[in-house]
């Protein structure tokens, strides 16, 4: 697991948090500040997921 799968995680998390704290207090601005930041967490995740993914790769063909 890298910094950025851990990072995108916990960004993902806290944008959720946001997302439905502003959805139960009736804040569209901080609801949609949360889908921001959730946004921006599943696509550093997904980063992260590729990076793995490639080191993997090199990994498995280094072997070959």
């Amino acid at each position: 697991m890298n910094r950025d799968q851990v990072k995108g995680r916990a960004k993902e998390i806290a944008g959720k948090a946001e997302k439905a704290t502003g959805k139960a207090l009736g804040k569209a601005g901080v609801q949609a500040k949360g889908l921001i930041k959730e946004a921006g967490g599943k696509i550093q995740k997904n980063v992260g997921d590729a990076r793995e993914r490639s080191k993997e790769r090199d990994a498995d063909r280094d072997r070959e």
